[in-house]
């Protein structure tokens, strides 16, 4: 497509643009805004991850002894809204699609800088928001804030916490319009919308989501900001409400967030799978257009989280068949990743391991999902900690495993520096283990019917709680060992070439980390993403 940018231009990169923290917090570079973003997500993940454990460390005995229910409902509270609406949500989108969609494309920027620039700001103020809350006490509701509880009885910091989340969504709004605006408008001359890399397809399906589901959930917000503080009446029965309503508006956002959350790692995985099998994916219009119909079908799915809030049965069916159906893209990407493999040169390096643990443990979160999408198995499942083990195994087990992924195959492109193989490996095996024993028990202790959200609970729970706690501490010593020998790369670490991994999308066709505007010159595209030939293919490690 483009030849790799010439040696003599090897020290014109991003990072050799004028330096001091005012150069970085005022720029328009889309490839300096993502790390900013990369910084933010991993601090907030880490104030989530803390409440996690905390939470785990509480469950490890039957009584509530560390901290009362009080307390305890704070924690799993700040716990679920630090990491949807903080991290989960803008982590792949905001670092991966600012950095990279791009350099797929052959642009020099995105369309709109300094809104790109202005998303960053917002997010951060939302979550400066919630923060604050945290400071002050913290919130009770649950991540859901379902009514009346939010509206009336919890406390009052409520009103400070949806204004940080409402905040955080126009961040959202604004990265989806921009990257929409990028791969219609900027794609470089030749590059069709058959010739884009699946990435692009991901995250163009996920920008949908954004732009259009968004706005709903800073409605409902708004609306219970205005219930609590003025006590006009839209969900709480007391002034005329409808709690149910705000189940339905929650919903009808929160399940699309979902694939904000999931696609982006889909579109992860694709790339990785298709460079360490040195193969073209396995029916690649499929894999495109399973993306689009999964924000699709995403959308009129939202009742099956309201199957026993006393919604007509006919509506809890059509809800139910819709689910299943929606479960059919995704299996297409599984069926498709597996096929690229065969017969492919499949190469075990660390975002492999990590592709392959996506795989595995997103289609035990996929197949769960049929369960609770089954009005009989719902009645008995709902609200227990199968739903909880899911939850954590489509989010955890994919959107963090994508955006691990993720990191270790574009960490070379981003900062130009190679890390050490062998950690990354072992740690990559130590998240797969401690994961399935942190989540997998849970899905027993919701079958054997423990309620999620308590944090007392029978003795006859206990070991199953104990291993999971214990799965917990193996899996936050997994995600340490990633965080220390990645920032020793940015030192120590040896200089990556352009094309490491020998993949051959555009991105890879400029020096690493790429030079400023990102290209010498624009690059014409005459053939599609994935040409792998024995020449191109590059074996390292």
């Amino acid at each position: 497509m483009i030849a790799a940018t010439p040696p003599t231009e090897i020290k014109k990169n991003f990072f050799n643009q004028k330096q001091g923290l005012a150069s970085w917090l005022l720029t328009y570079d889309h490839k300096r805004i993502a790390i900013l973003y990369l910084l933010g997500v991993t601090f907030f993940f880490a104030i989530g991850g803390i409440f996690a454990a905390l939470i785990r460390l509480e469950l490890a005995t039957p009584a509530g002894d560390l901290v009362d229910s009080n307390t305890y409902n704070k924690f799993f509270t700040m716990h679920g809204i630090i990491m949807v609406f903080l991290f989960l949500i803008p982590s792949i989108p905001a670092v991966f699609g600012n950095f990279l969609i791009p350099l797929m494309i052959g642009a020099k920027d995105v369309a709109f800088p300094r809104l790109n620039l202005l998303s960053w700001y917002i997010y951060m103020i939302g979550g400066l928001f919630i923060i604050t809350v945290l400071l002050m006490g913290g919130v009770d509701t649950g991540w859901t804030f379902y009514t009346p509880f939010s509206t009336s009885y919890s406390n009052g910091y409520v009103v400070a916490a949806g204004m940080g989340i409402f905040i955080a969504g126009f961040s959202s709004i604004l990265t989806g319009l921009n990257f929409i605006v990028t791969i219609h408008r900027m794609r470089a001359p030749g590059l069709t919308w058959f010739r884009l890399p699946l990435f692009i397809w991901a995250h163009y399906a996920t920008s949908m989501i954004q732009v259009l589901g968004t706005p709903v959930i800073a409605v409902t917000l708004f609306l219970l900001v205005l219930e609590r503080g003025l006590h006009i009446g839209f969900f709480d029965p007391a002034y005329g409400g409808d709690p149910v309503l705000f189940q339905h508006m929650f919903w009808f956002y929160s399940h699309p967030a979902v694939y904000i959350m999931i696609l982006p790692s889909m579109g992860v995985v694709t790339e990785i799978i298709t460079t360490f099998s040195s193969k073209k994916p396995f029916g690649y219009t499929f894999i495109a257009f399973s993306s689009v119909a999964i924000a699709v079908f995403g959308f009129i799915v939202w009742g099956h989280h309201l199957f026993v809030s006393g919604q007509s049965a006919y509506a809890g069916m059509v809800f139910s068949v819709l689910s299943y159906i929606v479960a059919i893209p995704s299996a297409i990407k599984v069926f498709n990743w597996t096929a690229t493999m065969y017969k492919g040169a499949v190469r075990l390096t660390t975002p492999m391991l990590y592709a392959l643990g996506f795989i595995g443990l997103f289609t035990i979160g996929g197949l769960t999902g049929l369960f609770l999408a089954s009005l009989g198995m719902d009645v008995h499942l709902t609200d227990t900690y199968f739903v909880v083990a899911h939850f954590h195994y489509v989010m955890v087990g994919g959107a963090i495993m994508g955006f691990l992924g993720g990191i270790h195959y574009w960490w070379p492109k981003i900062f130009g520096k190679m890390y050490n193989e062998g950690w990354s490996k072992i740690s990559a095996v130590i998240i797969f283990i401690g994961f399935n024993l942190t989540f997998f028990p849970q899905f027993l202790l919701g079958y054997m019917g423990m309620p999620r959200r308590y944090h007392v609970y029978p003795p006859e729970f206990q070991v199953l709680n104990v291993l999971s706690s214990a799965g917990a501490s193996v899996l936050a010593i997994g995600y340490l060992i990633p965080f220390c020998y990645l920032l020793y790369s940015l030192k120590y670490g040896p200089d990556a070439p352009p094309n490491p991994w020998g993949a051959t999308t555009l991105e890879w066709k400029t020096q690493s980390p790429p030079i400023t505007q990102n290209f010498e010159v624009t690059p014409v595209v005459t053939q599609e993403a994935y040409t792998y030939t024995t020449e191109e293919v590059v074996h390292v490690g």
